[in-house]
């Protein structure tokens, strides 16, 4: 039974849930650590995980978490009754380990993307989460963000006619020794960016791939020894409908997509941050360009907000694990693909629930957060 469900039945006003956040590297600590002042109506930081002291004494003052533990302590934490939930901010080959014990536990899990490195451990943690009753989250922060759920909804709508093509490019010039180019940690582009083009094309089709063919290239550069420099993709959907995407680790940083309709398209750019301002143009026949532009938010404490929600509540949230699964059986394909030189059909995922639809429903405008000063971390981008 989930720690929750005595502290949240009849959904008491000012029930909060209590949160351990697990990782504290980069993204831990630019972007979900901050959240929680945004999202203090109904989350609380209580606990950190760290096998690092340093980053535990320094964020624990910073953030009044008196509650820290390491790594060989986690399992402990997790039968303490101080936690509901886990955000899990680790490397990706350690998602599907913490997230089952968390599970096991009755504890819920807001996962960072992607889920896990392959679909059977995802399809773990899925199973995990159905068998002990907990809510298992992933952390898809453009699917509470304005301009990319605003796009969506227009494509929907039907404001560029039918849509046909999604082209998009998320590239950045990976740091050297960067965790990100090791590949035995889940490393490389088409898992750390890549997937948001992915995950992109999908939500803007409103559908899933069919069939897809990829390329994967790399020079001499020592970064890229252990991964792939760059990636190629096509992804073929229903409705005649047709995505290509560029991931890299070795250009100039570029975050956009463009979707082509039968009457329109939408250009979106940047797309995909978090620390910009985002932007799309619609592009109409015999109608002037319509821009709009989004202040940079906090697209972190909205994942906060929803999730604890759907815990207090007895919801399903989205994106649930199957959204995650969803994307993790496209890379699959992709990298088969890659492999054998050829296009690859993506395996149908059988079991109980599917990927959810994103739309505007899930907006949630919050002040950006100013980046903290970092501890023993920094940005994996040059």
């Amino acid at each position: 039974m989930a720690n929750t469900e005595k502290r949240a039945s009849g959904g008491h006003d000012g029930v909060r849930i209590r949160y351990a956040v697990v990782g504290l590297g980069h993204i831990a600590q630019v972007a979900v650590l901050p959240a929680f002042e945004h999202a203090k109506q109904t989350s609380e930081l209580t606990a950190l995980v760290s096998d690092d002291p340093q980053k535990l004494k320094e964020l624990g003052d910073r953030y009044a978490v008196d509650k820290r533990y390491s790594y060989d302590e986690y399992e402990q934490m997790l039968k303490s009754g101080e936690v509901d939930a886990v955000y899990i901010a680790l490397p990706n080959d350690m998602h599907k380990e913490y997230a089952v014990k968390a599970a096991q536990s009755g504890v819920h899990v807001l996962c960072e993307k992607p889920m896990a490195v392959t679909v059977e451990e995802g399809k773990a943690m899925v199973e995990a989460a159905q068998l002990h009753n907990v809510k298992l989250m992933i952390a898809y922060r453009l699917h509470f963000e304005q301009t990319n759920m605003t796009v969506a909804s227009l494509v929907h709508d039907g404001a560029i006619g039918e849509p046909r093509l999604f082209n998009s490019t998320f590239t950045m010039q990976v740091k050297e020794g960067n965790i990100r180019t090791q590949a035995e940690r889940g490393g490389g582009p088409l898992f750390d960016i890549g997937i948001y083009c992915i995950n992109a094309a999908r939500y803007i089709f409103g559908a899933e791939p069919i069939e897809v063919q990829a390329l994967m290239a790399k020079g001499p550069d020592p970064r890229f020894e252990e991964i792939e420099e760059s990636v190629g993709a096509v992804m073929r959907f229903p409705n005649q409908c047709i995505a290509t995407f560029a991931c890299s680790f070795g250009t100039q940083a570029v975050s956009t997509y463009r979707v082509l309709g039968t009457e329109g398209d939408i250009n979106v750019e940047p797309a995909y941050e978090y620390v910009d301002e985002l932007k799309y143009t619609l592009t109409r026949k015999d109608k002037p360009a319509e821009e709009k532009k989004t202040p940079k938010s906090d697209q972190f404490a909205p994942e906060l907000n929803h999730f604890s929600e759907c815990i207090i509540l007895n919801k399903e949230p989205r994106p649930s694990g199957h959204e995650g699964l969803a994307d993790m059986a496209v890379i699959e394909a992709l990298m088969e693909s890659a492999e054998k030189g050829e296009s690859v059909a993506v395996k149908k995922l059988r079991g109980k629930g599917q990927a959810s639809k994103p739309d505007k429903e899930l907006i949630e405008r919050l002040p950006g957060v100013k980046k903290p000063d970092l501890v023993n971390a920094e940005s994996g981008s040059k």
